[in-house]
This record gives structure tokens, C-alpha cells and sequence, in this order.
């Protein structure tokens, strides 16, 4: 189980380019809350995790992690968030296993073979673990980064479109992971263009707050 967490957004404003994506966005996420994030392409889907992930800065407004703003609780922060985004993260130079261990050494992940081949097997890996992942699919090398979801210790989970390349029952293997992070306590933000078969899901429309 993890310990009570609250995510806040306050009063996001949102700018690509020239132009303002959303503004005035308020919410709060607490522990337990599984959420997706929707609205039309272009919205500002993927801005809005970057910015929630401390990967870009916001036109206005501010993220907390429970008391306090990430930009002045980092290493805190970061050490509680998982991030996925559109890019799979892997390095194509090493293996499955290499990138996966490589993962557990710099984060505080589930330690140990027994933790990989069984995330590896999770995945469909097995029997590829030694290959480079440049040789593997793109799916093959997407299954890599969603491996880590199995190991991760943290406790706010950011997923830009994890589904990407995955099939049904992986949706549903996915799905049923989320669900069970969220019970222990975990957080989970996610955008697909899919539909997430879950009881659980609550929505957050982006659209709602479009500039004007």
C-alpha cells in the first residue's frame, strides 16, 4: 500500500507556439483516482502530462505533489512518478533485460532476476531478453517501457497512450494493472484514444477549458 498522496493543478494555463491551448485549470488527484485525460487532438493532451511530468513549464499556474510545488520538491517528486510518454525510452543499443536492469539501478524498482523474467514474461518477451531492442518491433520495444510498470515503486503513474501497438488482451492485462495500482493507493493519469474497460476510470475533459 502507498502512503496518501494528492496531486493539485492550480489555475493551468497551457501555450504552444502562439497559442494558448487551455487555461484555468484546477483539479485535485488523490490517492486512488484512476483518470484520463480527453479532449480532441491538438488540445493539449500531451502538454498538459509534460507539464504535470515537471518536463515543461506552464504558461501560468502551478503543480503541487501533496504541500508543496514540485519545482521546489524535485527530487521528491520525481522519485514518487513514473512517466511513459509517446516515446518508448528504450535504448536501442541494449537488450530488453539490459534496459530493464538499467531501470531497476536507477530508480527505486523491484530488485532482482526473479523481477525481471517475470515482468518479461508479463510482456511477451521471453525468448528476446538477449536481442537488441533495435532488432525488436516497435511494439516489441513499447513492451520494454510498459515493463517497468511491473517493477515501478512509484506511486503517481503519468502514461501518454499506453495502449499505443498493444492488442485487446493487453489492453486488458494493462488495465487490470492500473486498477490494482490504484487499490494500493497509486495514482494513475493517462491519455488513449482507446477505450479503457475499466469501472473505475473517471474522466477529465480538456475541452472544458479551452482559451478562448
Amino acid at each position: 500500500m502507498f502512503e496518501s498522496h494528492t496531486l493539485s493543478i492550480k489555475n493551468l494555463a497551457c501555450q504552444r507556439g502562439e497559442r494558448v491551448l487551455f487555461r484555468g485549470l484546477s483539479q485535485d488527484f488523490k490517492s486512488g483516482d484512476f483518470i484520463q485525460i480527453e479532449g480532441r487532438n491538438g488540445i493539449g493532451k500531451t502538454s498538459l502530462l509534460r507539464i504535470l511530468a515537471g518536463l515543461a513549464q506552464p504558461l501560468d499556474g502551478d503543480v503541487w505533489w501533496d504541500l508543496a510545488s514540485i519545482s521546489k520538491r524535485r527530487e521528491i517528486y520525481h522519485q514518487n512518478l513514473l512517466y511513459l510518454g509517446h516515446l518508448s525510452g528504450v535504448k536501442p543499443e541494449l537488450s530488453a533485460w539490459e534496459n530493464l536492469q538499467f531501470y531497476q539501478r536507477i530508480s527505486q524498482a523491484k530488485s532482482g532476476d526473479e523481477a525481471l523474467w517475470a515482468v518479461l514474461e508479463k510482456v511477451g518477451l521471453v525468448g528476446r531478453e538477449d536481442l537488441p531492442a533495435a532488432q525488436l518491433s516497435a511494439g516489441q520495444q513499447r513492451r520494454i517501457a510498459l515493463a517497468r510498470l511491473w517493477l515501478s515503486r512509484a506511486a503517481l503513474w503519468i502514461l501518454d497512450e499506453p495502449f499505443t501497438a498493444i492488442d485487446k488482451k493487453g489492453v486488458e492485462i494493462l488495465t487490470a494493472l492500473f486498477d490494482e495500482h490504484t487499490k494500493q493507493g497509486g495514482i494513475v493519469l493517462l491519455t488513449s484514444h482507446q477505450d479503457v474497460p475499466s469501472c473505475n476510470l473517471k474522466k477529465l475533459d480538456l475541452a472544458k477549458y479551452q482559451a478562448e
